[in-house]
């Protein structure tokens, strides 16, 4: 949801920082699991244990560390596969520890709607990032959507810095338009990936070719419905 301009002025905010972390021999992949690290550790110990203003800050200021080891990426001018992987793997490792820590604190306090919203929002969110990993290596687009990254994680550290300085009830505020913006965005995904593959091998219906589409072969050895 965050337009191409905003994350252009971010990651033009960031390339000083970056260029400059390069220039004394730091890599982008140590600064990557720095952030993962510091951001799931933070969030698993900050949050269950009620310091959630605290959390807000601490881990916000851990997961803006993606932004700086892109800026990195870029300055070395390095194209890095298993950088990606790894960036990817971090992300989904942080919101997975921020959403477990609100569900935990959230059980602790018995607020089980904010406990159960919690999950929702960690499920969803990690499905949304599934199907656009499993689209792509199909070949099709799988992106989009009104909930991503960027906001989740804005979404849900607000909503319990928030909480943290006395207003008790920002956390449900924030978790269900979460919740619901998230589960917006699966099926929002899933229609990109349909349209994608209608567009690339005709329409739905069990037809992949045609006179002017042939049928597209798998790679040996692989089943059709595998699951990754």
């Amino acid at each position: 949801m965050i337009n191409d301009w905003g994350r252009a002025a971010i990651n033009r905010g960031a390339r000083p920082a970056g260029q400059w972390l390069v220039r004394r021999g730091l890599h982008p992949d140590v600064v990557t699991v720095l952030g993962t690290v510091g951001a799931t550790g933070f969030a698993i110990w900050l949050i269950p244990t009620g310091h959630l203003f605290a959390a807000a800050l601490i881990v916000w200021g851990f997961a803006m560390l993606d932004v700086l080891d892109g800026a990195m990426a870029r300055a070395r001018g390095v194209v890095s596969p298993f950088g990606g992987v790894l960036d990817s793997v971090g992300d989904r490792l942080v919101d997975g520890a921020v959403f477990a820590g609100i569900t935990w604190w959230a059980a602790a306090n018995d607020r089980w709607v904010v406990a159960a919203l919690a999950l929702i929002c960690l499920v969803s969110g990690q499905l949304i990032s599934y199907v656009k990993a499993r689209a792509e290596a199909a070949g099709l687009r799988g992106d989009g959507g009104i909930v991503e990254r960027a906001e989740r994680l804005i979404l849900g550290l607000a909503g319990i810095g928030l909480t943290g300085l006395g207003l008790w009830w920002a956390v449900d505020v924030a978790l269900w338009l979460l919740a619901v913006g998230s589960l917006v965005t699966v099926g929002q995904r899933i229609a990109t990936v349909w349209t994608s593959a209608r567009e690339q091998y005709g329409a739905a219906t069990g037809r992949t070719g045609g006179p002017d589409r042939p049928t597209p072969e798998l790679p040996a050895g692989e089943p059709r419905d595998v699951d990754r």
